[in-house]
């Protein structure tokens, strides 16, 4: 990009921010509309999709085609999805229109650009794990080398006529709702050009990154051949920050938000949160002691009894509502040893604990959203490979085990230090280096954000590389990951909890 095309993008960019910013401003202070959330079926129930702007507007800019391949926004952030992308959604919508879709265009859709529209084989990661390429640029000088040793594809590493390397990860889009509970934009946190942890800077701050997303994303994603208005990026900005996604219903436990319950994309939009809130590391700038108890949907349910139903029907619901309500307790109390998690056991803000006595909340820290509520990217081992003598560490090769990983490209990481074994190098092996691919540090390898939860049982699969294809594999993966001993009584329960998120 010229000098004057940078200039020109960094004003466009500073507009839309100050009009986003106005707008939102306006929003803040009115009441609440009394507007009905669209609703959908997905697997174990409906998912809602609510704006507090007011009705969802399909003639936003963030459905509209800003650039030349046919996609908006809206091509892989999806309504009836959680505002995210289910992989039966795509699989669908190939069928549906031959693989003509936008989203299969082969800049990103494809597992290589050169890959051929409507070829099946092409569009492998997209159809089977919901995928989208994303080509990271290395920085000019990191502190790792980086080798291709597993190239499925043909393109996992390309160098440019300047000679910078273009390194191929395949990553699930992130839901476009929820995003005022935000840590960090995008999963490596590349999108996060000001920081999301001071809540008197926040909006402004979460409205500027968002502006830069949106910009960025048209740019590449849409290939836009002239950067979106000013106008249009404040528009995009400002419909995605109405947005609230959220199970509302379960097929066996009926309404989420009846007897106490807090289901529902309403109750998750009065929902309070600040940066920091209830962190697990001690970071709450209220100075509040973290409370593992971080989800509380559902805890009235734990005390209905035979007195709360009124006809066997009720007495069946009962039943699974009790289910959701252990399941949600399991995620507060279950304790987890946390080993070998790079951002955590190798932190020396926390004295580079051997392991860490925690539970799923001290990872998902946001009361009743399931983020962290400040930016700590985590390496779970998700990323490590499954190819055969590729990885070292007993536990991460057994969670893997559970998972249905796509065939990703595994790149061979050299020349940083061991994070667990001081003095020591370590070199190793990954499909997706994470953080890493942005700061060139070894710091960051593999090192990913964790996503907000709502919404999850209409945007199957999980973890960034789509490697669980159910959540009870995901529940199957952290078992054996962190050797929790669930019974198979309990997994099912994780997994109602989660569904009705």
């Amino acid at each position: 990009m010229s000098r004057k095309s940078a200039v020109a993008v960094a004003v466009a960019v500073a507009v839309a921010v100050a009009a986003a910013a106005s707008a939102l401003t306006n929003l803040a202070l009115a009441a609440p509309p009394a507007n009905d959330p669209e609703s959908f079926s997905d697997a174990t129930g409906i998912i809602e999709t609510y704006s507090n702007a007011g009705r969802i507007d399909t003639g936003s800019a963030f459905f509209q085609s800003l650039g030349t391949n046919g996609r908006s926004c809206s091509s892989c952030h999806v309504a009836s999805e959680a505002m995210g992308l289910s992989a039966a959604g795509v699989r669908a919508r190939y069928v549906s229109t031959r693989g003509k879709d936008p989203i299969f265009a082969p800049v990103d859709g494809a597992n290589c650009p050169n890959g051929q529209l409507g070829s099946a084989a092409a569009h492998s990661l997209l159809l089977g794990n919901g995928l989208i390429r994303v080509g990271i640029t290395l920085p000019a000088k990191p502190e790792f080398t980086i080798s291709v040793v597993h190239d499925p594809y043909g393109c996992a590493i390309t160098t440019d006529a300047q000679g910078d390397l273009t390194v191929s990860v395949y990553r699930r889009p992130l839901p476009s709702a929820n995003l005022s509970f935000l840590s960090a934009v995008m999963f490596d946190g590349r999108e996060t050009v000001v920081p999301l942890t001071d809540s008197t800077s926040f909006l402004a701050n979460l409205v500027t990154d968002l502006t830069h997303q949106a910009l960025d994303a048209t740019n590449g994603h849409a290939q836009a051949a002239h950067p979106p208005s000013s106008q249009q990026l404040a528009d995009i900005v400002h419909f995605e920050l109405g947005l609230f996604s959220a199970q509302r219903r379960d097929n066996m436990a009926g309404n989420l938000s009846e007897h106490g319950g807090l289901g529902g994309a309403r109750n998750l939009a009065q929902q309070e949160y600040y940066p920091g809130i209830n962190d697990a590391l001690g970071g709450d700038p209220t100075g509040q002691a973290f409370n593992p108890s971080a989800m509380s949907l559902f805890a009235s349910w734990a005390k209905l009894t035979d007195a709360d139903a009124m006809t066997p029907a009720d007495g069946f619901r009962n039943a699974m509502r009790a289910a959701i309500a252990a399941g949600e307790k399991l995620f507060n109390t279950f304790p987890i040893t946390i080993t070998n998690v790079r951002g955590l056991n190798d932190n020396a803000a926390l004295g580079k604990p051997t392991s860490i006595s925690g539970h799923c909340s001290t990872c998902h820290d946001a009361p009743n959203v399931g983020d962290h509520s400040l930016p700590v990217p985590l390496d779970i081992g998700t990323s490590h490979s499954v190819l055969a003598s590729m990885e070292s560490d007993r536990q991460i090769r057994a969670g893997l085990e559970q998972l249905s990983v796509p065939n990703l490209p595994v790149y061979l990481i050299s020349g940083c230090p061991d994070p667990f074994n001081a003095g020591e190098s370590a070199s190793f092996y990954t499909s997706d280096p994470g953080k890493a691919l942005v700061s060139g540090l070894c710091s960051d390898f593999n090192r990913i954000k964790g996503p907000i939860l709502r919404g999850l049982a209409a945007r199957a699969p999980y973890f960034h590389n789509g490697a669980a294809a159910t959540l009870m594999e995901a529940v199957d993966f952290y078992n054996e990951r962190f050797e929790m001993g669930l019974t198979r009584e309990q997994k099912a329960e994780l997994v109602a909890f989660l569904n009705s998120l």
